[in-house]
């Protein structure tokens, strides 16, 4: 299918990869793995030809087609509907139905045999293209990403980043490729959706090649892992978990061979120290010199993966009852969240909440820090010191600082070098610690937020996902760190791996209360298989309601209400997404201006454009927050008016 041979690529003096080689066979389901920075997406774009090879050969079979997901995709923009984007994907099918409804046109005037011919031929290659089965194909598609039946008919503009790259995503699946190439496909799934896209995975028949920092997704899709490292892509014939064991092995072979080539080096360069002056021997010694240059020397092995190596900890102990919500309530506008539940929190608790986007995870997590409104009784507990981590909580680094000092000011009386530690735990080394926080992009930004959490003095940590933008050896110093974290935590995440280590509790909204499972992520999964089997047995043995039982009727004015209310909605919405764009541009224009060396050469211009920037995100933010509430609204009234 594809064979990548003594491949060469460079970016400026440095080496991604030198005399590389790939094979990639027709149903491969390959896993590229590495650490950041090692040239996984550059691979991606090589294969695709947006790169091109400094030396070696990439060859490819002609009937090989590719769809390739990438983050650029983001930048797409249009007002067609979410449905009609991701239709795309037949442009012929739909060049055809086009040809087919003319000529339907001229059989009214103009009925001869020729006419009957192309349209018998015209039906045949659409109906091969799967013509009639295109639109109900893409909607089942955008449906299992996690989109409503109400949505497809939406602009593909008034969905944010993370839901039009699941409308991108749903485009390459329905262009069905030959091979298909993933670049972070789960990173703006959530947890339905990452498991409807396994299943869509393991019944594809191309080859696929994934770059993911999703262990447990990586597990699930792949039967071949690709390791890039020292600039050479390493095979292993199985899944990530294989891929560690066997790694273990071989790294265990190599350190012998090292040791063993290396006492064999310190001996033959000791009998040449020794003889290399003595005539009898001179002979020997120039020939065992001769032997050591052409020797091929093995490799020492890599360091293991980083580890914490100092303690998160605390100085206040709270008392047993860390937070509690008694008859708790909660609404943006007609859109219902919670209704009078409870909330429990107990010293030690470590927790992960799951589940869909859209259930109010992060909203529970708001109301437990004071930030969100409610009905009911909330009572945090004695002597609790709190610290939040979210997306948002970025706004509250100092921009001028560098990332060390950022740090050195969170008040936990580590030391420089532990905190360089950390920091080199989350992608941070050598002199990057000194670099600005304004001149980092969102993901390091993220990061940085992560490490200023976790040396704070809280003894109740709240963390909205925090393995966002973090490879898989910073998400194993997370597991570690949380691990001998000593306080309680509340953690959202979809990394299943991340919440199997780190939890022992299970948070789940369900008909708008908050429940616990008292054990381990896959504990919990199998508690909710358990469930649907028993839920399905009893609907198979229900009666089958009679045809002739008529349906209750609604009354129009209420149906009446509810349509204006939504109505009136969709107009605030409306209004609202361009003042998102207007704002976003207004965003861009200050960026690039802070790019400009006229302007960072400037330090009174650099502290005002700055100002500017800070100014333009704060109200973005708070705009954005406007239209999530009514996107929520709008679909709260849409089911009301379903039902």
């Amino acid at each position: 299918m594809i064979s990548i041979n003594n491949l060469n690529f460079h970016f400026g003096s440095r080496p991604m990869y030198e005399d590389a080689n790939l094979h990639i066979k027709p149903k491969d389901k390959i896993a590229l793995i590495g650490l950041n920075g090692t040239g996984k997406s550059t691979l991606l774009r090589i294969i695709v030809g947006e790169y091109k090879p400094d030396g070696g050969s990439i060859q490819m079979s002609r009937d090989t087609t590719i769809g390739f997901l990438n983050q650029d995709l983001l930048s797409y923009e249009t007002h067609e509907s979410i449905l009609s984007v991701a239709m795309q994907a037949f442009d012929e099918a739909i060049s055809l139905q086009k040809e087919i409804d003319q000529v339907l046109v001229e059989f009214e005037n103009n009925f001869h045999d020729k006419l009957v011919d192309k349209l018998a031929a015209l039906q045949e290659r659409f109906e091969a293209l799967g013509g009639y089965t295109m639109q109900a194909e893409a909607e089942s598609i955008l449906e299992g990403l996690g989109f409503t039946t109400e949505e497809l008919k939406q602009p593909l503009a008034s969905f944010s980043g993370g839901w039009r790259m699941r409308v991108m995503l749903a485009k390459i699946l329905l262009q069905k490729p030959s091979l298909l190439l993933l670049d972070e496909p789960t990173n703006h799934l959530d947890l339905p959706s990452i498991k409807w896209l396994e299943s869509y995975l393991d019944r594809f028949e191309g080859a696929v090649v994934i770059v993911s920092h999703d262990r447990e997704f990586l597990d699930k899709t792949t039967n071949i892992t690709v390791e890039v490292s020292g600039a050479k892509l390493n095979v292993y014939p199985g899944n990530y978990s294989f891929y560690v064991e066997e790694k273990a092995l071989r790294n265990e072979i190599q350190k012998g061979a090292y040791e063993n080539q290396q006492a064999q080096i310190r001996q033959t360069e000791r009998f040449i120290e020794r003889f290399k002056a003595k005539a009898t021997k001179a002979k020997q010694a120039q020939s065992r010199m001769k032997q050591l240059e052409r020797m091929e020397r093995i490799e020492e092995v890599a360091g293991e993966a980083a580890k914490v190596n100092f303690s998160f900890r605390f100085n206040v102990q709270p008392g047993r009852h860390i937070f509690r919500l008694e008859h708790m309530s909660k609404s943006f506008g007609s859109k219902l969240i919670f209704r009078d539940t409870n909330v429990h929190v107990e010293r030690g608790d470590k927790i992960a909440l799951i589940g869909a986007n859209g259930k109010g995870k992060s909203t529970l997590l708001r109301i437990i820090a004071g930030t969100e409104p409610i009905q009911g009784k909330r009572e945090m507990g004695h002597n609790v010191i709190m610290s939040f981590y979210a997306q948002h909580q970025l706004e509250a680094l100092n921009v001028e600082n560098e990332i060390l000092q950022e740090l050195q000011q969170a008040g936990s009386g580590k030391t420089e070098v532990e905190l360089r530690t950390l920091l080199g735990s989350f992608l941070f080394t050598g002199d990057d610690v000194f670099k600005k926080i304004k001149v980092l992009s969102g993901g390091e930004k993220s990061r940085v937020a992560l490490a200023k959490t976790l040396i704070s003095e809280a003894n109740f940590l709240m963390l909205d996902e925090p393995t966002n933008h973090l490879d898989m050896q910073s998400v194993n110093i997370l597991i570690q760190a949380l691990e001998q974290y000593e306080g309680t935590f509340i953690v959202i995440s979809h990394d299943r791996y991340f919440v199997e280590n780190v939890a022992t509790k299970i948070w789940y909204i369900e008909d708008y209360q908050l429940k616990e499972y008292p054990g381990t992520y896959h504990e919990y999964e199998a508690f909710q298989e358990k469930r649907e089997k028993e839920t399905k047995r009893e609907a198979a043995a229900a009666p089958t309601p009679k045809k002739d039982e008529p349906k209750p009727k609604r009354d129009n004015s209420e149906y009446n209400a509810l349509n204006n209310q939504l109505k009136q909605v969709n107009r605030q919405i409306s209004e609202i997404e361009k003042q998102v764009q207007q704002l976003e541009q207004e965003l861009a224009k200050h960026e690039t201006e802070l790019a400009d060396p006229k302007v960072y050469g400037n330090p009174n211009l650099l502290q005002e454009t700055s100002q500017k920037f800070e100014a333009v995100q704060k109200e973005l933010n708070a705009v954005n927050g406007k239209w999530e509430n009514l996107m929520l609204e709008a679909e709260e009234l849409e089911e009301q008016l379903k039902s």
